[in-house]
């Protein structure tokens, strides 16, 4: 059975395979990143009328309307009054929360009505109107919206973009975001129709807040998605904005904000750098110590997304004196930004000799083991990888003070978790402590074993030679044979037969092998 190239070499030497150690392995950020932001829709509804009540809606003639001729009326452009009340009405009933008729209108023919009113007329309160409710159309499901953009919604949108009259401007920026963030394909389309430059046209000092907050949304959702990414011009266009809002006071902008920041961090190393080179990661940096929770989660993100990247990416957030805010942030009250502050510095720790040293000077190795051995369990595996990989990219004398610090006990009370990912990792930093040691005196080696076998790590270790993991029966067979042999009776039957090529060969027809044998 082959193994993954990355894991071996950690067992075989030195030389580390930085991209195996660094965490943007989709298997390993699925949990970080599966809840990527609960405060901000992709998708948004107007809300319902404020010159409504729920009492008054409900008596209304519109909520019974016959909705085929409620259509035809909206269509009934010879009759101005009555195609504006019209459509109004369909706005009221499209803006309700209980279950707003959408795909009752579009059977009955709304869409190119509601389309046709948004151009050809200098009626704005009538463009106003109809632009809300193919909003509201538009923050339904992925079919509605494409529906919406099928009757040629888009351009006029685009073409509001430039009305006198700032709610429908600012209409129309929310019926794009709502196509924008419906996914990459309807970006992309709004993208290559033009919309990056006279939306970013909008952010100007005068603009009034509730405009400006969902400007910065439909940039939020331009942001989104890395398959594909955006079109690099379009980033290009969009991060100096980003700059820009990043300093502004109001929370709601800031969040949006920094969570743009964190979904263009998210798409490899070259957007990575591109945030990077546009100036921002200073201030980015320093709101990881913002007095509101959402703006720190995600800054966390954001900057922990980087760490992800090259050692000198990582070394670009490093001299903004990121580990200066983490004191705090891995004693949070929210465990949430624990766990990610955790795996940032799981991050930092896969890095070079110096990066590692910066964790151990900014004093958080003793943090991080507290949350190995007190945090939620997801926590606990953010912390197990952190030590790992410290032991893989620091040198001995690191690696010894990760030791001094206490570590061994709650590393070695992982091995009885019920994640297998989590015991090969916990394994492989055993392994690789005892190796490092290996290196120096006797007494050292002999010290770092009792710890081990003190805290019940070696009776953990030796059932896991049973384990159906064969990656795990393997480290933990190595652990014992080179390390407690002469502690334990060896059972023969344990023992794999080593080919002329000095690697392991299983017999998968072995009884004496793992319980109910190996899967090849």
């Amino acid at each position: 059975m082959s193994e993954p190239r990355g894991r071996m070499e950690h067992f075989k030497n030195k030389g580390k395979d930085q991209d195996e150690m660094r965490r943007r392995r989709n298997e390993q950020t699925v949990e970080l990143r599966k809840n990527k932001r609960e405060e901000t829709l992709q998708k948004r509804r107007n809300v319902p009328s404020a010159e409504l009540t729920d009492e008054e809606s409900d008596k209304t003639p519109v909520a019974g309307a016959n909705l085929q001729a409620l259509v035809q009326q909206a269509a009934d452009s010879t009759q101005p009054e009555i195609q504006y009340q019209a459509v109004t009405a369909v706005r009221k009933l499209l803006s309700s929360d209980r279950n707003p008729p959408i795909d009752p209108l579009i059977n009955c023919g709304i869409l190119p009505i509601l389309v046709n009113c948004l151009g050809g007329t200098n009626n704005s309160t009538l463009q106003f109107e109809a632009a809300w409710a193919l909003t509201n159309i538009a923050s339904g499901t992925s079919q509605q919206t494409q529906a919406v953009v099928g009757c040629g919604a888009v351009p006029h949108f685009l073409a509001l973009l430039a009305s006198p009259h700032q709610n429908v401007c600012e209409q129309a920026v929310w019926a794009l975001g709502n196509i924008i963030g419906d996914g990459p394909h309807l970006r992309d389309y709004v993208i290559s129709m033009g919309v990056v430059a006279p939306l970013l046209n909008f952010i100007q000092p005068e603009i009034p807040i509730t405009f400006l907050r969902n400007v910065t949304w439909v940039i939020v959702n331009l942001c989104r998605n890395k398959d594909p990414a955006p079109p690099q011009q379009s980033l290009a266009e969009i991060l100096p904005a980003l700059n820009v809002l990043v300093h502004h006071t109001d929370t709601n902008v800031l969040v949006d904000t920094v969570w743009a920041l964190s979904y263009l961090t998210d798409g490899g190393n070259d957007q990575i750098q591109m945030v990077i080179d546009s100036g921002v990661l200073p201030k980015l940096v320093s709101l990881l110590s913002h007095r509101e929770v959402k703006v720190q989660t995600a800054a966390v993100r954001a900057v922990g997304n980087i760490v992800t990247g090259t050692d000198e990416q990582t070394q670009a957030v490093l001299n903004c004196d990121a580990l200066g805010h983490f004191t705090t942030l891995l004693t949070h009250q929210k465990e949430k930004i624990c766990k990610e502050a955790v795996w940032f510095l799981s991050n930092v720790t896969a890095g070079n000799y110096a990066q590692v040293q910066a964790v151990i000077d900014a004093g958080l190795i003793p943090l991080i083991i507290s949350h190995l051995e007190k945090g939620e369990f997801q926590t606990q595996k953010e912390a197990a990888w952190a030590v790992s990989n410290m032991t893989i990219s620091g040198n001995k004398e690191q690696v010894s003070y990760l030791i001094s610090c206490g570590v061994i006990p709650p590393f070695c009370n992982l091995l009885s978790c019920k994640d297998s990912q989590v015991i090969q990792v916990v394994l492989d930093g055993i392994h690789n402590m005892l190796k490092m040691i290996g290196g120096g005196t006797s007494e050292e080696v002999e010290r770092v074993c009792g710890q081990i076998e003190e805290c019940g790590g070696l009776d953990k270790i030796e059932s896991l030679q049973n384990h159906e993991n064969l990656d795990i029966y393997k480290i933990a067979y190595d652990i014992i044979e080179n390390y407690f042999s002469e502690d334990i009776d060896e059972d023969p039957n344990l023992v794999p037969e080593a080919t002329v090529e000095g690697t392991f060969q299983f017999d998968p027809n072995n009884a004496a092998g793992p319980q109910g044998g190996f899967n090849f």
